[in-house]
């Protein structure tokens, strides 16, 4: 199976527009999501929205949502949740921390994300799900949602660098994952905290 990643590079149109709704009944999602598993099981990331491997259909697959990039690496290690048709309800909190993508190269940005998201979606049976994502699992899931909206982390940045895996692994390290609130209010439209407690 030939699975071509989708890039700054190569694509930065289809990475720009918004993702449609699958159709449980027209759409050939379980096809879509085997190939985001594939791509995933063999690539060094988090997580994957269908998008970046040339399907524009709002599905999301999180591989690793911890912050150990070792575990990205590891073909064996996988969460393999998959999120279909998300739609985020409430956020709160906030965070910040160095973000890459599998879409945009060498750059990385330090992004401000919400600490919680509560979130609806469609599991791969079709069932509605309700659920709230916190920590560093918020951080993977609003960093895919985005795509789904055409929207890359270095959009949301004024500090874009330029790291290869191994410098970003090194930044990580001595700047880890940050909790700089977890109750503040968070509008996800504005991306900010809007009422500080």
């Amino acid at each position: 199976m030939d699975i071509n990643r989708i890039t700054i590079e190569n694509n930065v149109e289809l990475l720009r527009k918004s993702s449609t709704d699958v159709n449980f009944l027209t759409d050939n999602y379980l096809d879509y999501i085997d190939k985001l598993k594939k791509y995933c099981k063999n690539d060094s990331v988090y997580a994957l929205a269908s998008v970046q491997i040339g399907i524009p259909k709002r599905i999301i697959y999180l591989k690793n949502t911890t912050p150990s990039m070792d575990k990205n690496i590891n073909s064996d290690y996988d969460e393999s949740l998959v999120i279909i048709n998300p739609v985020i309800l409430n956020a709160k909190g906030h965070t910040r921390f160095l973000e890459r993508c599998a879409s945009c190269l060498d750059y990385v940005a330090i992004v401000d994300r919400p600490y919680s998201v509560e979130v609806e979606y469609y599991d791969i049976n079709s069932n509605k799900v309700h659920e709230i994502f916190e920590g560093f699992k918020s951080t993977v899931f609003c960093h895919e949602y985005d795509h789904l909206n055409g929207i890359l982390h270095i959009d949301l940045s004024n500090d874009i660098r330029n790291m290869t895996w191994e410098e970003t692994r090194d930044y990580r390290e001595k700047n880890p994952y940050e909790i700089l609130s977890k109750d503040d209010k968070y509008d996800f439209n504005l991306r900010k905290v809007i009422i500080k407690k």
